[in-house]
Parts: C-alpha cells; structure tokens; sequence
C-alpha cells in the first residue's frame, strides 16, 4: 500500500508542479513586476518545480568528448550502444573512433536506488584514454513479471556474461555497492580459468568489509531483522506500470533514507537555489538544479536483490567471512591469482568508510604484491571517490595508471 500511497501523492504534486511552472513563468513577465514580493514568489514557485521526483533514466549526454588539454586537444563523437540486452540491465558501450585500440573497460555501476547515470563524470573522464562499457540498471518496476528473479547471483552472473562479450583482457571497474559482486565475480572466473577474467579489478568506496569502522548505514542495516526490513520497506508495483505486481523496494524509500542522514545539507541547498535564482545568478542556480535532477531520478530494486544484499553484505557479512555462497557454490577470493587488485577509499566517506574497500587485500590473498595497490584520497567524501575536480586530477591518474600497467 505505501507504494500506491506514494503514486497518489506523485501524481498530486506533479499538478502542483506543473501549475508552479506556469506561476513562475507568469510571475516572471515585466506586468508582474509592479508588485512587491512577485520575484520571491517566482522564484519560490521555481524551487518548487526543481523538487520532482522521477523514475526514467536521464541522457549521459556524452555525445562528444574532449581529448587532450587546452590547445594540443581535440574533440571526439561518442555514440551509445547497446552492446547486449537483459532483461534487467542493457550493457552499454560509449562508442568512439579509436576507441578499439584502447584498453576496454567494463564500468560497473550501482544499483541503491539510481540509474547509473549517476557515473556520468566517471564515465567521461574514463573515455580519453579506455574503450568504455557500462552496467545501465533497468528501473525493475519496469521489468514484467515473467522476466522472474533478479537478487545477488543473477547480477554476478550477469557481470560475468558482461566480461565475456567485451572479451578477454578487459578491466572492471565497480562502484560503491557492486563491489561485493565483482569481486565475487572475478573469483568465480579464476576458479573457472575462464579466459574473460579481468585483467584489474578496481574497487573504489564498496563495502567489501561492512564489519570495519562502521557508519549510520552499517547500524541501520544491523539495527533490525531482516524480516524487519522485508514487512516495512518491501513494495509491490502499481498494476499501472510493466512490473506489475513485482516485488520491490522502492526507489523513492532509497532516495527518503539518502536525505535523511543529512538532512540539513539538501535544506541549505535548495535555500542556495532560492538566493541564487533571486539573485539572478543562472549558472549556479542551474548547477544545483542539474544535480537533483540526477538524484531525484530514482530507480526501483528487485526485492530479493535489496534483501540479500542487505543480508549477506551488511548483516552476515558473508564475503570475508568466507561463507559466501553463490550460484550453490563458496566463494574463494583466494583463486584470483592474475588479476591486478587496486582499492580506492575516500578520507570523509560516510557511506563506506576507511577500511571497508581494502579489506579486499586480505581476501584475496593469491594475488602477488606486485599487483596490489590501494589510494585513500584525502578530503572527499562518498561521491568524490568518483566525481569532481580530485576524482579527475588526484584519482583517476592512478586508476588509468593501474588498467596500463596491468595490460
């Protein structure tokens, strides 16, 4: 029922919405002028329209990208690909001109509530020097019921068929939650001797070891029974949509618990949106208003995903301590003996903290030391692991240093 409590709600208030919009743009004209206070009302009208909340996956955009610095650069057209369709994920590839001699990079995104537009910085600043593919999530309200289960076995599988088609010698690269899956993924192709193995796995902010140093998510996940989380969080879809019927957890539950742990931060935003747009100051107000597109755009998980991962990475803590199972067999760590191990961690991360990601290190214990390497970045949070000015001058340096030398 809170699901179609919450699609009433939507469909109030993108009435409400849209008659801001109109307010706005009327309030807007020189006639309106005359009248003290028509600005502050304008722009509040335009505050209130930046608030929506939507379900469909936004443009990359990147149709073009630029190579190169200053005057010694040059730009290149990118087209998108879908390289192969399932039913809950397409693999996407950023197709460019001598993009094929590049190394070929699977960039695995992830899947807690936002379409992997999200990695849309990431996967732009990767293009100038690798042939990029990417994970893009389907919103799983979307995906019919016959399509069946979606939960942590089926995205490992599908990472592995996603490494065989870009084909042997590519690297993977995943992202916060999808950590936990590529590493597994990677281990069970070792074991495997499959051919498409990874040639480096960098796993950057993941809650590999969910047990260390641990944040107000870990509590959260540690707080409750699993059944807790399965009676209150888990939503079935609307008969209005594809999935009807289809057990999830909501997208907008995800982006509701995002806010709530720093509440304050997303007020003083939207207040710097109001001073700006009062102020007349375009640029900066539309920078803010860019980012909660993005992150209002929210994707809906498969309820057995949401609950095994919640489960098996942050309850049980199943990967390190080795009783994993997955696709009915045990997860070993310890078999990936080839592929070159780089972790990134973030100094302020809040989400996945200090420890967490290079506690892969220790698992994977066949892998020589030549081939590891860790980076902890001073002075980012979460997202800069991966997005903003360190994320392109301070990390990606050594992320396209580790794919290079492990070609």
């Amino acid at each position: 029922m809170k699901y179609q409590a919450y699609q009433a709600h939507s469909d109030v208030m993108a009435q409400m919405r849209l008659f801001a919009q109109f307010a706005a743009e009327g309030l807007s004209s020189p006639w309106y002028s005359q009248y003290p206070g028509a600005r502050k009302l304008a722009v509040a009208c335009h505050v209130l329209a930046a608030t929506e909340i939507t379900h469909t996956r936004p443009d990359f955009g990147l149709n073009q990208i630029w190579i190169g610095t200053g005057d010694t650069g040059y730009e290149v057209m990118v087209e998108e690909e879908a390289a192969h369709v399932e039913p809950f994920c397409t693999l996407l590839h950023f197709k460019k001109e001598g993009g094929a001699e590049l190394p070929r990079v699977l960039l695995v995104a992830p899947m807690s509530g936002h379409f992997a537009t999200l990695l849309r910085e990431t996967a732009c600043t990767m293009l100038a020097d690798h042939d990029v593919y990417i994970t893009d999530w389907h919103n799983a309200r979307d995906v019919p019921l016959h399509a069946g289960r979606f939960g942590m076995d089926e995205y490992v599988m599908y990472l592995i068929k996603f490494l065989e088609i870009v084909g042997p010698g590519a690297h993977m690269v995943a992202i916060c939650q999808p950590c936990v899956a590529a590493l597994v993924a990677t281990a069970i192709m070792a074991e495997d001797r499959n051919p498409a193995q990874p040639a480096s796995l960098t796993l950057m902010a993941g809650p590999i070891d969910a047990r260390i140093n641990p944040t107000k998510v870990n509590e959260l996940a540690i707080s409750k029974p699993i059944g807790w989380f399965e009676k209150n969080l888990i939503n079935v879809v609307p008969l209005r949509y594809p999935g009807a019927g289809r057990r999830v957890y909501p997208g907008f539950l995800q982006l509701m618990a995002f806010m709530s742990m720093n509440p304050e931060r997303h007020v003083n935003s939207f207040r710097g949106l109001y001073d700006s747009l009062l102020e007349g100051d375009l640029e900066k107000a539309e920078i803010t208003r860019a980012f909660y597109r993005e992150y209002f755009a929210v994707l809906d998980m498969t309820a057995e995903f949401y609950l095994e991962t919640v489960q098996q990475v942050f309850q049980e803590y199943s990967l390190p301590l080795g009783t994993l199972v997955c696709c009915g067999r045990i997860v070993n760590p310890a078999a990936i003996r080839h592929t070159a191990l780089l972790t990134v961690e973030g100094e302020r991360d809040d989400i996945c903290a200090i420890g967490q990601t290079m506690a892969a290190h220790e698992l994977c214990s066949g892998i020589p030391p030549y081939l590891k390497s860790h980076h902890m970045q001073t002075g980012v949070g979460h997202f800069g692991v991966f997005s903003g000015r360190r994320w392109k001058q301070q990390i990606y340096p050594i992320v396209r240093e580790a794919i290079l030398s492990s070609r």
